[in-house]
């Protein structure tokens, strides 16, 4: 069967992020989960560190059962023309690329990789549960359990 590539900061891991590796493994056998920017962390938009999302990836696939995966580190390299010889680099084979961004989309299209586009779950993204956080709304719906037990366990306050 055929594996596919899902790339995300999961800043922080949430509700959509979980239900495309869902999608991903009804249709390939195995996900690569690729961290980018995984060398930011404490800052606005990038507030956890590689570990921090890795282990909320971790605890929440684990409670679900779902095993059939390999977390990645992919750095940024600044540079869209060679970004996607990066991710190549430094991910296993895969043989499908999963997201919702769009600049994901171009760039390995424009590469000639199969890439399906994910439709994005409405008011559910990370730029709105750092706002949330950041304000003291309810963020708590939008993400597992297991990432808001985390989160509230290595402080909220980090999300500034």
């Amino acid at each position: 069967m055929k594996t596919a590539l899902f790339i995300g900061r999961f800043q922080p891991f949430h509700n959509a992020h979980l239900s495309d590796i869902k999608l991903a493994l009804k249709e390939c056998s195995k996900v690569i989960i690729a961290i980018g920017s995984s060398a930011l962390s404490g800052t606005k938009d990038n507030p956890f560190s590689y570990d921090e999302r890795k282990k909320m990836i971790k605890n929440v696939l684990e409670e679900h059962k779902i095993m059939d995966y390999d977390i990645v580190a992919v750095p940024d390299i600044n540079d869209d023309s060679r970004w996607v010889e990066h991710v190549k680099k430094v991910v296993p084979s895969f043989d499908i690329v999963y997201t919702g961004n769009e600049n994901t989309l171009k760039l390995f299209k424009e590469k000639e990789f199969s890439v399906k586009k994910i439709s994005l779950i409405a008011g559910i993204n990370a730029t709105e549960i750092r706002k949330r956080i950041l304000h003291g709304g309810n963020w708590k719906e939008l993400v597992p359990k297991e990432v808001s037990e985390y989160i509230e366990k290595i402080g909220v306050e980090r999300v500034n």
